[in-house]
């Protein structure tokens, strides 16, 4: 079965409601992400970077992290840029899949499994994790690769993607 791996919105302002605590949350799954980008780049899994455009309307990632860094941030940024190799979409909503060219590419690349990290777990990724699972693919969703506001939202966020949409969410 062919795997991509998405990352979900890690170039973030945080500023809006609970933006300090989804920071501080994030920065605690880094060293996860990381692991598991490096997993997939070891084993030629495509990385698609997903990310909203906090109103640039950007298809530039560079442009978007310019908008979003901060210094309390910058890490979480740049964990969030692609490689030269990997793939960005930009994305005006919620799922990475919502009016976005994400199922083609998909396609294209001939993809089955997908594996979802990023933020926020009940948002963001649950979103694309509904979306994905209501197109056929399956899911791993590492529960140490997804942070949300509250760790009450992320544990919900998570047995639900785990119930319904029958994800995998061992960690890595």
């Amino acid at each position: 079965m062919k795997k991509a791996l998405l990352v979900i919105d890690l170039i973030n302002d945080f500023n809006f409601h609970e933006g300090e605590q989804l920071l501080e949350n994030t920065k605690q799954i880094l060293p996860n992400i990381q692991e598991i980008k490096n997993y997939a780049k070891a084993n030629q899994y495509p990385i698609i970077y997903i990310n909203d455009h906090y109103e640039t309307w950007e298809t530039d990632y560079k442009k978007i992290a310019e908008t979003c860094r901060t210094a309390k941030n910058a890490e979480v940024i740049e964990l969030g840029l692609p490689a030269e190799e990997d793939y960005f979409i930009m994305k005006p909503q919620m799922s990475g899949f919502f009016r976005t060219p994400l199922r083609s590419l998909l396609e294209h690349l001939g993809i089955e499994h997908l594996i979802l990290t990023g933020i926020a777990g009940n948002i963001c990724v649950l979103f694309t994790a509904n979306d994905a699972h209501m197109r056929g693919y399956t899911l791993h969703i590492p529960e140490n690769c997804v942070a949300s506001n509250t760790d009450q939202h992320n544990q919900e966020a998570l047995k639900l993607m785990a119930e319904v949409f029958k994800a995998n969410i061992s960690p890595i």
